[in-house]
């Protein structure tokens, strides 16, 4: 099973094909993630600023050239200064 690329609240742009065109707004914004298709491919719900209903779509059905890559909340909050905030190093353990 593959884990989704992207998570509630991000904003793609879906391929255009028949029924959207390029010239169209493609953009939307998701929020829900389904469970993977039988074939594995994560599955999203989605819903477009003009609409008052979610549509079900693929992760293929993303543009990912003209999608921007989300930065995750947890990888910014693990880096200060950018250096992790961990160090194994320093951690102590009793005997």
């Amino acid at each position: 099973m593959s884990r989704s690329s992207y998570s509630v609240g991000d904003t793609v742009v879906l391929r255009a094909d028949l029924t959207r065109t390029a010239s169209a707004d493609r953009k939307c914004r998701i929020v829900g993630i389904l469970p993977a298709a039988e074939y594995g491919e994560p599955q999203y719900r989605i819903r477009f600023g003009t609409e008052n209903f979610d549509r079900r779509i693929f992760e293929g059905d993303i543009d990912a050239s003209e999608t921007a890559l989300p930065v995750r909340q947890g990888d910014a909050a693990a880096m200060v200064s950018g250096r992790p905030w961990l160090k194994p190093l320093n951690i102590k353990t009793s005997r």
